[in-house]
């Protein structure tokens, strides 16, 4: 069976792309990183949870604790403030610098070392909180460094398959293939109920107030 390496975050875009390359006929290798981002306990948990949703074959949790020495962003440094006042223009303080660049090296490790064929992200253009990592010209960049670096019998593609998705068809396209929703964590401050207020909660809400269902994680309070 054809491997794919999949990042998966414990939140929803990462577990829709998984399912959907595991609908392709991909045996999965799921791979999470903890960085001590403010929610990462229960990311993890829901990481564990699709993991053995998707019957992956193999399961790494990494460490990655100088994302916290680095700092620079408000989910890995207490100082800063993540922002609730709604979405705004630019690049946010929740954006973690080069988060995506160092978690694709890790993943083309593990899938050279598998005999992957692909490398799975979750990455969102066109509907996202603007991080600049998560951009698809950005992606295939990497494709190109990890082609350079790697052994030349090493062939591995980056999917990035809900790169120009909006939140709504994310939704619509986890239910269709049956990703059980309440396994996915996407709050940027909260482990217990959802904040329902910063940028992350507001997207994710939005996305479900489109597709017309009600998001089956609990939320604190949710912004009209």
């Amino acid at each position: 069976m054809k491997k794919a390496v999949c990042i998966i975050s414990g939140g929803m875009d990462s577990a829709v792309s998984a399912a959907l390359t595991k609908a392709e006929g991909f045996g999965i290798i799921a791979v999470h990183f903890n960085y001590g981002q403010r929610t990462e306990g229960k990311e993890k948990e829901c990481f564990r949870l699709l993991a053995e949703d998707l019957e992956a074959s193999d399961r790494y949790e990494i460490d990655l604790p100088f994302f916290t020495q680095i700092g620079a962003s408000a989910l890995t440094d207490p100082s800063i403030e993540v922002p609730t006042g709604g979405i705004e223009p630019g690049v946010p303080v929740t954006y973690v610098p080069f988060r995506n660049g160092i978690f694709l090296s890790i993943a083309a490790a593990i899938a050279e070392k598998h005999g992957a064929e692909a490398i799975v992200i979750g990455v969102v253009e066109e509907d996202s909180s603007g991080y600049p990592d998560c951009r698809e010209s950005y992606i295939r960049a990497m494709e190109r460094a990890i082609d350079l670096g790697t052994r030349a019998e090493t062939k591995i593609a980056i999917k990035m398959p809900l790169v120009h998705l909006k939140k709504s068809e994310i939704v619509s396209t986890a239910l269709e293939l049956g990703v059980d929703l309440g396994h996915t964590w996407s709050c940027y401050r909260e482990e217990e109920e959802a904040c329902g207020v910063c940028d992350s909660c507001r997207l994710r809400l939005e996305g479900f107030r489109k597709a017309g269902v009600e998001d089956p994680i609990p939320y604190r309070r949710v912004e009209s």
